[in-house]
């Protein structure tokens, strides 16, 4: 069973390479600025303490407001993973992409597009993946109405 670390451990030694960063932690995520979500995630990857070298997912959820994009990253050679969450703004809903560091995060970056309308900004193939192109909306977004 992977050990899942606190989300207040890593904003800590985050804290201290990456000064004002981290918006909140508590036991269960870590929640970065969006600028320092590469930089973060390279530490996170290249960290020879941490190696978070393995994404399981990205999900994202619609608060209306804003949107949260959540993160979790494993470490295969030391069975622990962290939760880490990042925020955009409803009106401008752009995040960078993390394909660069995870392969993985290919579709479902691209998933998150389509779905929630949410742009990755260097992806190197943004475009929809589930829907047609010309669909209008983004059909997980609360304010989809379908017509």
């Amino acid at each position: 069973m992977t050990i899942a670390l606190p989300g207040k451990e890593i904003a800590d030694k985050l804290a201290g390479k990456f000064p004002g960063t981290i918006i909140d932690s508590n036991q269960n995520y870590c929640l970065v600025k969006s600028e320092a979500l590469l930089r973060i995630g390279t530490f996170l990857k290249d960290n020879p303490e941490l190696d978070f070298k393995y994404l399981n997912y990205i999900t994202a959820v619609d608060y209306y407001e804003y949107f949260d994009v959540i993160y979790q990253l494993t470490s295969l050679q030391y069975n622990h993973s962290i939760i880490l969450k990042t925020r955009c703004p409803r009106d401008s809903a752009v995040l960078p992409s993390v394909v660069g560091l995870w392969r993985t995060a290919d579709f479902q970056e691209r998933e998150i597009y389509d779905l929630m309308g949410i742009r990755f900004e260097g992806h190197p193939n943004m475009k929809r993946i589930v829907l047609w192109e010309g669909f209008a909306g983004h059909p997980l977004r609360k304010d989809f109405n379908g017509t």
